[in-house]
């Protein structure tokens, strides 16, 4: 389902790019999106994806590792910074006048970015809970599976976005 739903929202965005005359996609007078620092702040989400997945074998002999502790509470702590600079590049943004009023491509970029920074304070919220059953010695395998599949998800789904929406 998910998969599918940002599948629409790629290919709304993508209908009126391709439909858009020549130069009004983007439109002119919003400020123009950001490359490099959401690029590095991409790096630090794929980060994340790697500690996420590298938690699932130091927890595959020992549900309370420590190692695996670590691991988990570094990529929930590492796709809150993501989520926070996405934040603090909306605030950015939107005081420079691109808002989802002022165009369709506001309207889009705040939907599709947003979406995305939904799913990922949701997974965080279940890394953060995976570490602390974890830490409670209480981790079952089969949680720390379907948490991960969703991580992974949304790490491998936003260097599409960004790659769809910034570039």
């Amino acid at each position: 389902v998910e998969v599918m739903f940002f599948a629409g929202l790629l290919s709304a965005w993508s209908i009126v790019e391709s439909t858009a005359p020549p130069g009004a996609w983007p439109p002119p007078g919003p400020p123009r999106l950001p490359i490099e620092a959401p690029a590095g702040n991409t790096a630090g989400l794929l980060g994340s994806g790697v500690l996420a997945l590298l938690s699932r074998s130091a927890f595959a002999h020992n549900s309370s590792s420590r190692r695996g502790r670590r691991m988990l509470l570094g990529a929930a702590l590492l796709g809150s910074g993501f989520v926070a600079f996405q934040g603090l590049e909306w605030v950015r943004l939107i005081s420079q006048g691109l808002t989802m009023r002022v165009s369709t491509f506001g309207s889009f970029f705040y939907m599709i970015v947003g979406a995305h920074a939904v799913h990922a304070l949701a997974a965080i919220g279940a890394l953060l809970w995976c570490w602390r059953q974890a830490t409670l010695g209480k981790l079952r395998h089969a949680t720390l599976a379907a948490v991960l599949a969703l991580w992974s998800f949304v790490v491998v789904l936003w260097p599409i976005l960004y790659t769809t929406v910034y570039l």
